[in-house]
């Protein structure tokens, strides 16, 4: 059965709020009032930061993301400083502009991410090392070939080339996340009907291989895919829980962050197959400790 979010629930929110209720105890409260916990979560995090943009003398507040404190078991995630709603942010050396939001699943679309140099760099860098791309493998902590991913691709390390170098740096600074809390860049080919199937980046605490992997970084936290050509046609990112889908266009990109290792995050996603052309990506992923 599917449930509102009223203006009552959110004026309730917000009166908790201001009476220094715990996020955690909040939400509690509304679980065992009947509320889905999903639903709960939405509801918090929106009305929050809707407050706090509108009343930013309270907001003095936390730089954790809402979603972080409000979710049982959650973690802090990196995010942008969207506050004030803006169209561009500041990257330090160039502005970035910003495309469209949601905040369930926190996704933010990115335009001019990348220059065109940027982009053809890191294409002609990565071309001569493509190999089929493989998956990580659950069982060991390694990595296997995966039918649902028929992609090339290949692996910088952090900081390899001058644009590897640059473009981490402008992450690190939009996200205010350490630059050494992320794994290197994965740059990836599709050609003509290349696809990767929806899946989650977390690593599933349930699977044997997952300790392993968590030795090298903690859990991966976010995650930010950026377009380097431009297909003719097909290639998207989608988002399946929630019905979106992000086209690919050259020096864009797109930002998604899950704070706890559960399909909840609705952070299911997949790169859709190429119907003409070819489509070139970067992914990085950022874990929550330095990643080594």
């Amino acid at each position: 059965m599917s449930q509102t979010i009223t203006p009552e629930l959110r004026r309730w929110i917000i009166e908790q709020a201001a009476a220094g209720f715990e996020p955690e105890a909040v939400l509690a409260s509304m679980v065992a009032s009947g509320w889905q916990e999903t639903v709960a979560v939405t509801a918090m995090e929106s009305t929050l930061r809707e407050h706090l943009r509108n009343n930013p003398v309270v907001a003095a507040a936390p730089t954790v993301p809402v979603r972080a404190a409000v979710a049982e078991g959650g973690v802090p995630v990196p995010d942008f400083d969207l506050s004030q709603s803006p169209r561009q942010i500041d990257a330090g050396d160039r502005m970035v502009d910003v495309i469209a939001t949601l905040n369930n699943p926190r996704v933010v679309v990115l335009g001019n991410l990348l220059s065109a140099e940027e982009c053809d760099a890191l294409i002609e860098s990565a071309r001569p090392r493509l190999a089929r791309s493989l998956t990580v493998e659950i069982k060991s902590g390694g990595e296997e070939m995966n039918p649902d991913r028929t992609s090339s691709g290949m692996f910088f390390t952090r900081g390899e080339t001058p644009e590897v170098a640059r473009v981490e740096e402008r992450i690190a600074r939009l996200l205010n996340w350490p630059l050494e809390n992320g794994e290197g860049f994965q740059v990836l080919n599709y050609g003509p009907g290349a696809e990767y199937k929806p899946h989650y980046d977390y690593f599933d605490p349930n699977e044997p291989g997952t300790p392993t992997i968590l030795r090298r970084g903690g859990q991966r936290v976010a995650t930010i895919v950026m377009y380097l050509n431009e297909p003719s046609r097909g290639g998207g990112t989608t988002f399946p829980d929630v019905g979106f889908e992000v086209a690919p266009v050259r020096g864009n990109a797109v930002f998604f962050s899950y704070d706890r290792a559960d399909p909840s995050t609705r952070t299911l996603h997949g790169g859709a197959p190429v119907i003409e052309g070819e489509k070139w990506v970067a992914t990085k992923w950022l874990r929550e400790r330095e990643f080594v």
